[in-house]
């Protein structure tokens, strides 16, 4: 599943017209993406408050398994390297 700082409306036209498959979860009200890193905080930045792009494996436990944070939200992991993450992961 996918998370985003982005409002529920927003990510199910989103779903919609990109045909996701996968859940995507929104945390509009900002408590998840900071708990985990994966937003801007310093409060000079121009994008502060804005989600940074993200990857976390957790099992079934709850236990973070990978973690990959980019400061920059264009950049993507490639999709070889998220079944790597997977895989060696054991999760």
């Amino acid at each position: 599943m996918g998370v985003s700082a982005d409002s529920p409306a927003t990510l199910e036209t989103f779903t919609k017209d990109n045909k996701v498959k996968h859940r995507l979860l929104s945390d509009s009200g900002r408590k998840m993406l900071p708990a985990y890193g994966a937003i801007v905080t310093d409060k000079k930045s121009p994008i502060y408050q804005l989600a940074k792009r993200a990857y976390f494996i957790v099992d079934k436990k709850g236990i973070v398994r990978y973690m990959k944070i980019y400061a920059n939200p264009l950049d993507l992991l490639k999709p070889e390297q998220i079944l790597k993450a997977l895989k060696d992961s054991g999760a």
